[in-house]
């Protein structure tokens, strides 16, 4: 199952990006954050601190993706598009 939908590149998902080492996906809602770091973990190559996620009035859940500091999360944006 395709947990990762799309990630999201807003000023402040960027700002994230640089100052936190964060990167903020939409997930899908049914899935739990042990999926999300599965899942993000093998496609990307890297390691997951920790996830939070959020589920917005439109139904639509988003994960903030925290990396570990041994990675950095603007290679993994560089990757997706987003800078």
């Amino acid at each position: 199952m395709k947990n990762l939908m799309y990630p999201i590149a807003t000023e402040k998902a960027l700002n994230m990006v640089d100052k936190d080492n964060i990167i903020l996906y939409v997930v899908d809602s049914r899935c739990t954050k042990t999926d999300v770091k599965k899942e993000f973990e093998q496609t990307f190559g890297v390691k997951v601190k920790s996830i939070n996620t959020s589920l917005t009035m439109r139904n639509v859940k988003k994960a903030y993706i925290r990396i570990d500091p041994k990675f950095k999360a603007s290679d993994i944006a560089r990757k997706l598009k987003l800078v």
